[in-house]
C-alpha cells in the first residue's frame, strides 16, 4: 500500500514514514539546487492539518506511552482550574509538561522553581498549538543532592527571617500537667513515648493522630499544632511533642515543610521536636523550642524523674526540721542567758533604797532644824532679838520645813513612779509570761537547766516548769514523731 494514500488511521507504527520521496542527490555547487527539490507526483494523496497532526500525535503516544525525563522544573504556574503548567530544562533543551489536578492529590512533594525533578510521563502532542507536551503521572527529587539542596535553600531563607532565632525559644514547663503528642497512632513511637512517661512521671497525654509520611502528612501535622493551640487554657496542654520514627531523607520531607515549620514557630505552646534518630535532621527541629535526638529523649524531656522528686523533698523536709529544732535551741539558750531573778526580789531591793534614801531625807531635816535651833539660841545669849527678827527667823524655819516636805513627797512620787514602770518592764520580759504562752523550763533535781534531750536522758527524774505548777517526770527513749514538713503537706501523695 502506497504510504502516500494512507488516512490517519491506517498509521500503527512510527517506522511508517508519511511522506516518501528518493534522496536528493547532494549539491553540487550553491548555484545550482533545483535537482535537490523533488516534485511530487500529480496522483500524491493531500492531509488535512488535522488528520496530520492527530496521525502524529497517535504516533509518539505509541512510541512514548511511558517516559522517566531528569530536568529543572521552570516557567512553574498554577491554573485557576487547578492544573499545573511547567517545563523541564537541560542544558540544551525544553520540554512543556502539565501536571493534571487530579494526579495532583497524590503528590507527596511541592513542586518549587529550579527543583529537579526525575518525572514518569507520557509523550503527547498538542495540535491546537502543534507542540509536544508531557502528562505528568508522578514525579520525585533527582536523587538525595537535590533534596538537600532544596532543604538547605529554604533552610536559608527560613533563617533570614527570623524563624530559628534563639530569641523565640520558650522554656518548658518544669512540672507539666498536660502533654500533647503529634504522631502517627499505630506506630512503636507513640507507644515509647508513653512508656516512659509512665515510667519517669505519669501525667495526662492528649494524642493528636496525624500521617507521619506522604502527601497529606504535612498539613494534618501543621493543622494538629494549630488545633492545640486552639484549644481552652483549660484544657490545653502545656507542652507538645511532634514525633516520628527514623526514615530516609524522603520520607522525613513533610517535617521540613515550610507549612509545618510556621505553625510551630507560631505556637505559644512549647514544642520538643523527636523526629527520626539522632543522625536525622529536618528544618523543624531548628524552629522548636527544644530538639529531642529520639523520640524516647522527648519524654525524658518533657518530665522530671517521679522517685528523685520525692527523695529531694523529703531531703529537704528532714533539713527544714532540723533547723527549726537547731532555732528553737538557740532561742532557748539566749532565753536561759537573759533569764533575771524574781520581780518581788527586785522590788523589795529599791524598796530597801527607797527607805534608807528617805532615812536620810528625815536624818537631814532634823540635823538641819538643830542647827537652826542652835544659832537662834546663840542670838538669844548674844542679847534679846526683836519682835521681827524672831518672826522673820520662824517664817523662814516654816518655808524651809514646807520646801522639805515638798522635796520628800516629790522624791518619793518620783521614786515611786520609776518603781513601778521598772515592775511592768520586768513582767513584760518576765519568762513567767512565756511559760503562760505553753513554754516550759526544765530542770533537773538539783534546780539546773536542762537544755537537750541527750542531757535529759542522763537523769532518772527532772522537773518541768510550766506557769502553776512543777511535774517531776521520767525520761524515756521515744520515736521522734514525723516532722508536718512532709510530702502530704506539699500535697505529694505516694
Amino acid at each position: 500500500m502506497d504510504p502516500r494514500n494512507m488516512s490517519h488511521k491506517d498509521l500503527k507504527s512510527p517506522t511508517l514514514p508519511l511522506w516518501s520521496t528518493p534522496e536528493p542527490p547532494p549539491p553540487q555547487d550553491q548555484e545550482d539546487l533545483s535537482p535537490c527539490i523533488p516534485n511530487p507526483p500529480s496522483d500524491e494523496r493531500v492531509f488535512s492539518v488535522s488528520e496530520l497532526s492527530f496521525a502524529l500525535k497517535k504516533v509518539v503516544e505509541s512510541q512514548f506511552s511511558v517516559v522517566c525525563v531528569r530536568g529543572e522544573v521552570s516557567s512553574l504556574r498554577s491554573h485557576t482550574s487547578g492544573h499545573l503548567y511547567f517545563a523541564l530544562k537541560d542544558s540544551q533543551a525544553v520540554l512543556d509538561a502539565v501536571y493534571w489536578k487530579g494526579a495532583l492529590r497524590t503528590r507527596h512533594l511541592p513542586l518549587e522553581e529550579g527543583m529537579e525533578i526525575r518525572c514518569w510521563a507520557q509523550l503527547t502532542t498538542y495540535p491546537a498549538r502543534s507542540k509536544y507536551q508531557l502528562i505528568v503521572e508522578r514525579y520525585e527529587l533527582a536523587g538525595q543532592g537535590a533534596i538537600l539542596k532544596m532543604l538547605e535553600e529554604r533552610k536559608q531563607r527560613l533563617r533570614h527571617e527570623g524563624l530559628f532565632d534563639q530569641d523565640h525559644k520558650k522554656a518548658l514547663p518544669f512540672l507539666p500537667r498536660k502533654i500533647g503528642i503529634v504522631t502517627s497512632p499505630t506506630g512503636a513511637v507513640l507507644r515509647d513515648i508513653l512508656h516512659r512517661l509512665a515510667d519517669r512521671f505519669p501525667v495526662s497525654v492528649v494524642v493528636w493522630p496525624v500521617l507521619v509520611q506522604g502527601e497529606d502528612a504535612a498539613t494534618q501535622v501543621a493543622e494538629a499544632v494549630y488545633g492545640f493551640n486552639a484549644l481552652p487554657l483549660t484544657t490545653r496542654p502545656d507542652v507538645l511533642i511532634v514525633a516520628r520514627g527514623g526514615g530516609s531523607v524522603e520520607d522525613l520531607l513533610p517535617f521540613s515543610e515550610e507549612k509545618v515549620v510556621r505553625a510551630v514557630f507560631q505556637s505559644a505552646i512549647p514544642v520538643i521536636s523527636a523526629i527520626g534518630h539522632e543522625t536525622d535532621t529536618t528544618l523543624i527541629d531548628f524552629v522548636a523550642d527544644v530538639r529531642a535526638p529520639t523520640p524516647t529523649a522527648a519524654a525524658e524531656l518533657a518530665v522530671p524523674v517521679r522517685r528523685t522528686l520525692l527523695a529531694n523533698l523529703e531531703a529537704l523536709a528532714h533539713q527544714l526540721s532540723q533547723a527549726l529544732i537547731h532555732h528553737a535551741d538557740r532561742k532557748a539558750s539566749r532565753l536561759h542567758a537573759c533569764s533575771m531573778p524574781p520581780v518581788w526580789r527586785i522590788i523589795s531591793l529599791r524598796s530597801q533604797d527607797l527607805d534608807r534614801s528617805a532615812d536620810r531625807l528625815t536624818s537631814h531635816v532634823h540635823t538641819l532644824l538643830d542647827v537652826k535651833r542652835l544659832a537662834a539660841m546663840r542670838l538669844s545669849v548674844r542679847g534679846r532679838p526683836s519682835v521681827d527678827r524672831l518672826l522673820m527667823w520662824g517664817k523662814h524655819v516654816a518655808t524651809s520645813d514646807l520646801t522639805l516636805r515638798k522635796a520628800i513627797r516629790t522624791l518619793v512620787e518620783t521614786s515611786h513612779t520609776a518603781l513601778c514602770h521598772t515592775s511592768d518592764l520586768l513582767e513584760h520580759v518576765s519568762f513567767a509570761r512565756l511559760l503562760k504562752r505553753g513554754f516550759a523550763l526544765v530542770q533537773n533535781v538539783q534546780g539546773h537547766f536542762i537544755t537537750s534531750a541527750t542531757e535529759a536522758k542522763k537523769h532518772s527524774y527532772i522537773d518541768i516548769v510550766f506557769h502553776d505548777d512543777t511535774c517531776r517526770v521520767t525520761p524515756t527513749k521515744t520515736k521522734r514523731t514525723p516532722s508536718p514538713c512532709t510530702q502530704e503537706h506539699f500535697g505529694w501523695k505516694t
